[in-house]
């Protein structure tokens, strides 16, 4: 499917590191509640005194008996990690106490926030089933699309239509803090998933800060069962412009989408507004096929990985090519992924107008590697470019026609209003070029 901290460790001077040893000892025992018995002065002769004397008041490198060599199978640029577990696990207080797991998933988490990408991001064993349920094109929970923000922050993109979440009165843009009282920050995408989905028939209590807001509400919702649709059909029978919805890119929305289409045409449809605002994306393959539903021939796009190495993805060859119809093509900024490579392609290929707001602006092509842990690694293996070769990564794609309003309601009006002007316009250019032809022959 096509969804930051860094640290740093180094070595201070050791007069630095021992005067803040020495202070935390120091406050540690002005901090001791019980009460102290002070010694008498030991004799001159007392070698404990001599040696408390001389004793340097600096914490001391201890050399090791022997050095530690990692084994052979651990990477030369990993020797010093390995080399810190091993210490610990040999000589820390609390080492019979040790939970590798949570070593190995804090270590894991590290490296990866190190890379400020929040695209890139482990999947605990509990949350990899997440992916392999969106397959079989339902699955239990709220009916929400979200995306993790650069700063850590869960953001609601769109409620899924009809879903408990927008019935709930969860809307595009909200933040869910927490999940049952647990906070979701420093928790990977697909963990926060997981905690939100559950059994259907359920409750589950969300901590939400609506966008605009300054306060956070508690919202109680009552999970079911949520059909992944993708294409929806918002015009009427017989209108001359169809209204036709994309909310995500599953295997067969190219299919349904061309159905919808010859449906609406077959009926008396002379145009299209196709819509993707609050669009999150989907299946790569699957945006591809329904960009050569309206282009028939060149780059759907392209990607380069982290070696150069430039990929081309092609409109496919297809007998169901639909060129004669004139579209629109509405987006916003919550429209991400997969859809703005069909608003670029179409762009690109001055196949469509597009009206709205600029999109989102994740062009980054991820991949979810399986680990030997049952968990998984969502990778982005490269970025993406639209046909011309522009770049969408943090920057999303500019509307052909800007159109925005403060009230979130007043800009779908206005946004698709403007749609069906510029197609009514269109249409009507079109009819009168052809009378034109027709009295001059």
């Amino acid at each position: 499917m096509v969804n930051s901290f860094s640290f740093n460790l180094g070595l201070k001077r050791l007069s630095v590191a021992a005067m803040i040893a020495g202070s935390v000892l120091v406050s540690a025992c002005q901090a001791t509640p019980d009460p102290v018995v002070v010694p008498s002065p030991p004799a001159e002769t007392d070698i404990g005194a001599a040696a408390a004397v001389d004793m340097p008041q600096l914490p001391q490198i201890v050399p090791l008996d022997e050095p530690l060599k990692a084994p052979s199978g651990v990477p030369e640029e990993l020797a010093t990690v390995w080399e810190v577990w091993k210490l610990l696990t040999q000589e820390h207080v609390e080492r019979s106490n040790f939970d590798p797991d949570v070593f190995t998933e804090a270590a894991i988490r590290g490296m990866l926030t190190a890379l400020n990408d929040p695209h890139t991001n482990y999947v605990p064993p509990e949350a990899f089933g997440i992916e392999n349920e969106d397959l079989l094109g339902r699955f239990e929970g709220i009916g929400a699309n979200v995306s993790m923000r650069p700063d850590g922050g869960l953001m609601v993109v769109a409620p899924l239509v009809g879903s408990p979440a927008e019935d709930a009165g969860i809307r595009p843009g909200d933040e869910i803090i927490e999940v049952d009282g647990e906070p979701l920050l420093g928790l990977s995408l697909l963990e926060a998933v997981s905690k939100i989905r559950g059994p259907k028939g359920s409750i589950v209590e969300l901590l939400v800060l609506h966008i605009g807001d300054l306060d956070s509400v508690i919202i109680r919702v009552r999970r079911g069962v949520i059909p992944l649709e993708s294409v929806l059909v918002r015009s009427e029978t017989g209108d001359r412009i169809a209204h036709i919805r994309l909310v995500n890119f599953f295997t067969d929305t190219a299919d349904k989408l061309s159905d919808s289409i010859h449906d609406a045409v077959e009926s008396g449809a002379e145009g299209i507004v196709l819509d993707v605002r609050d669009n999150p994306g989907g299946l790569l393959s699957s945006v591809v096929d329904v960009v050569s539903l309206f282009v028939d021939d060149g780059l759907v796009l392209y990607e380069i990985d982290g070696t150069g190495r430039r990929t081309n993805w092609q409109v496919r060859r297809n007998d169901d090519v639909i060129e004669a119809v004139p579209v629109v093509i509405l987006a916003n900024e919550f429209s991400a992924s997969a859809s703005e490579i069909l608003v670029g392609a179409l762009q690109d290929h001055e196949r469509a107008v597009f009206i709205g707001e600029t999109t989102f602006g994740k062009g980054s092509v991820n991949v979810l590697r399986g680990l030997n842990n049952g968990g998984g690694l969502f990778i982005t293996f490269a970025r993406w470019y639209t046909p011309d070769g522009r770049l969408i990564q943090g920057l999303g794609l500019d509307p052909d026609i800007p159109i925005s309003d403060r009230d979130a309601r007043t800009e779908e009006v206005i946004q698709l209003e403007k749609a069906f002007e510029v197609l009514e316009q269109q249409l009507d250019a079109s009819a009168s070029s052809r009378e034109s032809e027709g009295m001059s022959s």
